[in-house]
């Protein structure tokens, strides 16, 4: 066994973090499980019992049917789909329905994933770019107890690390039925005292629905490193685009009647396409008990999204269909510094930081028929920054108490140029964020952990100028400008029995009574103040060096306040549970198997309708035949289920009907299906 901060110090290969651990404010000699030489556990200095760190030895055993689905290691998030895929993905964790990413932060390689004053929605984060096979580890912190976490990461923040180098030449090839295909190629160059990564990858896929996806996804990755005892630097670049046709939710009654397939589509010119490409640049230095990191980047997104949710409800004749389009240049920075030192006699740790981030966005929603624009609802020239300062201390209060202060304030600013002067305006916002952590080693073993924090959404630029609603010319009430979340959490984390890490926690969050601006309508919604409140179990068990067995329960309880009995939130999902099994290197194969629960949600606030439970099975099994060939085989949806990948309540009125109807719209899991990989490195 080794020493929980001495493996994630090599883990993460970094002189800084082994100089800052080695100077005394390290975390507590948690043992760590050692399989396949890393597992999924927790950072080194955690502040709660629900962070953690996971290797790429155990995310690559993961069978995975789109790329967000890595972050379903993470214990309690779910990542769904209900459209095409090269949408953003739907995600759950603690109680809420995180739409596309309004309170979880992403990151992948240093950079935000999550879009701000989206066409679709605010925070849309799209990690259909991402490419599995460079990831190198992923790091999660669930709640705003964090001082470097800032605007979206309320209910959670994950961040995916690529490597700096491969160690071989890969080039693999999958075929799946349904007309999936997909290629990847990558290799590392020594070049000039570093080295150069280059990558690629494509992907088609047609999918089991009755319109074929046509999905065409490309991304390109390169990246120079260099780095020595004292200091290491990188400049990366990556471009992704992709394009679909999309099969959106349907209404259950079509399907009932037998006029529609549950794989069928009511508007068969719905999907879009998509881009982004980035530019950035890293640096570390060490010192003697120092270190200092800094971060740079540019990205350029756009993305054109037709969508037909309501079919004939709106507009009998041409049909619902609308288009959310957007270009969008993002440019920002990041600087932290870290210090080891003595308080009087006590081992502390400081942390600086400086970050900025700029969005130049063109913005519009449009009313479309078979994708051709024929009314314009609401053009936008949206520019806004959030500017940000934070500082925390780490001190070893005693022997076996460390207590964590933090304090981060961030400033918002924007301006928007609408198509219709009255909602175009300007304005700032200005928060204050502390956060507060205890930890208690009981034993060499057992931690526990009491942490409480403020933190934050921003809400579309779009919605604070707003003062008339596009579509009906109303008066409409502008929403404030940042959300407010504030939560506290009690948790515990053991490995008192042999080969076991178990963590437990309670949480407890409430938000302030907030106003949302709904991408879909151009307009605002009101919500209410709500509280949730839940309980989270995870547990990892490896008893012997190649099998690692792993279990998460949440439970949930989310209800808005003040409003009497019809309290509960939409699509807030109070049950989750996974089941995973991974084998690694047992003569020559490797695999795993993994089944995800996700629970009953209320769809409408009076909890009359309510969507089903969906349980899905995965497995993958790879035979190694010798160090450079392998082979795979991925069964997605192993026991064919017909559960629904998400569900919604609402009303939409079909062809030939008179009026609309109120009916449950579902979006299907897609049936089993296999997948073969062949891998050859060099």
């Amino acid at each position: 066994m080794r020493i929980l901060a001495t493996a994630i110090s090599a883990a993460m290969g970094s002189a800084m973090s082994t100089a800052l651990f080695a100077a005394g404010i390290s975390g507590n000699n948690i043992e760590e499980i050692t399989v396949f030489g890393s597992d999924n556990v927790l950072s080194g200095n955690p502040l709660s019992a629900t962070e953690g760190y996971i290797f790429g030895s155990q995310l690559h055993l993961r069978p995975l049917s789109r790329p967000a689905e890595m972050l379903e290691f993470v214990p309690g998030l779910i990542a769904t789909q209900h459209s095409g895929e090269g949408k953003g993905n739907q995600y759950f964790l603690r109680g809420f329905n995180l739409d596309h990413g309004t309170d979880l932060a992403l990151k992948v390689d240093g950079l935000p994933v999550n879009m701000p004053s989206h066409a679709h929605g605010q925070g849309y984060a799209d990690l259909n770019f991402l490419l599995p096979e460079l990831v190198d580890h992923m790091e999660y912190r669930k709640g705003p107890y964090y001082a470097e976490v800032g605007d979206f990461g309320t209910a959670g923040s994950s961040e995916f690390s690529y490597v700096d180098r491969l160690e071989q030449g890969d080039i693999s090839l999958t075929a799946g039925e349904d007309a999936y295909l997909r290629l990847f190629a990558g290799q590392s160059f020594d070049i000039a005292q570093g080295s150069l990564t280059l990558a690629a990858a494509g992907t088609r896929y047609d999918g089991p629905w009755k319109l074929k996806q046509e999905l065409d996804k490309n991304n390109l990755y390169l990246k120079y490193h260099q780095e020595s005892a004292a200091a290491k630097w990188s400049i990366s670049a990556t471009g992704y685009e992709n394009t679909w046709n999309s099969t959106d939710q349907i209404p259950q009654r079509a399907v009932d009647n037998g006029s529609l397939s549950p794989f069928g589509t009511i508007d068969n010119s719905d999907g879009g396409d998509t881009h982004r490409r980035s530019l950035s640049a890293d640096w570390q230095t060490l010192g003697e008990n120092s270190a200092l990191t800094l971060n740079a980047y540019a990205i350029d997104y756009g993305l054109s999204l037709f969508s037909n949710f309501t079919y004939f409800m709106e507009d009998p004749v041409r049909g619902d269909q609308f288009e959310q389009s957007e270009d969008r240049r993002v440019y920002g920075f990041s600087a932290e510094y870290n210090r080891a030192m003595l308080i009087g006699n006590r081992n502390a740790r400081l942390t600086l930081g400086l970050q900025n981030r700029s969005d130049d966005i063109d913005v519009g929603l449009y009313k479309t028929q078979q994708r051709v624009r024929h009314a314009t609802t609401r053009e936008d020239d949206v520019q806004q920054s959030l500017s940000s300062a934070y500082a925390s201390l780490d001190v070893a209060l005693t022997q076996q108490i460390r207590g964590v202060a933090g304090l981060r304030a961030d400033h918002f600013g924007y301006e928007v140029n609408s198509g219709l002067a009255a909602n175009s305006g300007d304005g700032s916002d200005d928060l204050l964020s502390p956060k507060f952590s205890l930890i208690y080693s009981h034993s060499a073993r057992t931690e526990y952990f009491l942490s409480a924090g403020q933190g934050f959404h921003s809400n579309d630029a779009r919605g604070t100028t707003i003062t008339l609603d596009p579509v009906t010319g109303d008066p409409a009430d502008p929403v404030d400008p940042l959300a407010k979340a504030r939560s506290v959490e009690l948790g515990m984390r053991t490995s008192a029995l042999p080969n076991t890490h178990i963590a437990l926690s309670l949480f407890s969050m409430k938000l302030d009574s907030e106003l949302l601006y709904v991408g879909d309508a151009g307009a605002t919604e009101a919500l209410g103040e709500s509280k949730r409140r839940g309980i989270e179990v995870g547990a990892l068990y490896a008893p012997t060096p190649w099998l690692l067995l792993d279990a998460d329960l949440t439970l949930t309880k989310a209800r808005l306040l003040g409003i009497g009995a019809d309290d509960r939130i939409p699509n807030s999902v109070g049950r989750t549970a996974s089941l995973g099994l991974i084998v690694n290197d047992v003569n020559g194969f490797s695999g795993g198997l993994r089944i995800r629960y996700l629970g009953e949600a209320p769809l409408i606030e009076d909890n009359s309708v309510k969507s089903d439970p969906t349980l899905l099975l995965n497995a993958q099994a790879v035979y190694q035949f010798n160090p450079k060939l392998s082979l795979g085989v991925e069964v997605l949806n192993l026991l064919d289920s017909d559960d629904h990948d998400i569900s919604y309540y609402y009303e939409s009125r079909l062809a030939g009907e008179a009026n609309a109807v109120e009916d449950l719209h579902f979006h299907p899991a897609e049936p089993r299906s296999v997948r073969v990989t062949l891998t050859a490195r060099f």
